[in-house]
């Protein structure tokens, strides 16, 4: 997958500008794809000059000019094709999973004190995902079907985030012990 999908998906439901699709990639999509404020630009301007994306511009008094970006027939085109491929399995890649598996040549409260620093993020973002998750709940019936996939996304995500504690948990005892 590639940062163009993405900004397609993001795209087809609603028109936006680069600063709106960045703040999607701190936030909601961000948990499970990244992208910076520099690649997103970047893309959308590839994007806008392969005929994917059109470009409004609207003129603002005290900002420099908004360009608000949507999907063209052969971007929608690019998304269908895309959606219609079988995306390939996940590959784990975790830096401090190679540091653990060779943690024999540290001492372990090195790796303890890495461990309760990875353990406060991940407790940091189960919390954020459980707020979102408590915005789709208050949302009425026709809302949560609008956002019926996205919250599916949501759900792994809780998941994830608490299967890893529980082994982060495991794992803390077992180097302590």
């Amino acid at each position: 997958m590639s940062l163009k999908h993405s900004l397609l998906v993001l795209l087809a439901d609603n028109p936006a500008t680069g600063y709106d699709l960045s703040q999607q990639f701190k936030g909601s999509v961000g948990f499970f794809w990244n992208a910076s404020h520099q690649q997103v630009y970047k893309e959308l301007k590839q994007m806008t000059e392969a005929g994917w994306l059109a470009c409004d511009t609207q003129a603002q008094t005290e900002r420099p000019d908004k360009k608000i970006y949507s999907v063209t027939q052969a971007g929608q085109a690019a998304l269908q094709a895309w959606l219609s491929q079988a995306a390939k399995p996940h590959k784990y890649k975790d830096a401090f999973l190679i540091k653990l598996y060779g943690g024999r040549h540290i001492p372990r409260p090195a790796l303890v004190k890495e461990l309760d620093e990875h353990i406060a993020h991940h407790k940091k973002t189960l919390h954020k995902l459980l707020e979102i998750e408590s915005e789709y709940h208050a949302l009425s019936h026709s809302q949560q079907k609008k956002f019926e996939l996205p919250y599916l996304t949501l759900k792994l995500g809780i998941s994830n985030e608490r299967n890893w504690l529980d082994w982060a948990q495991e794992t803390r005892e077992a180097l302590n012990a």
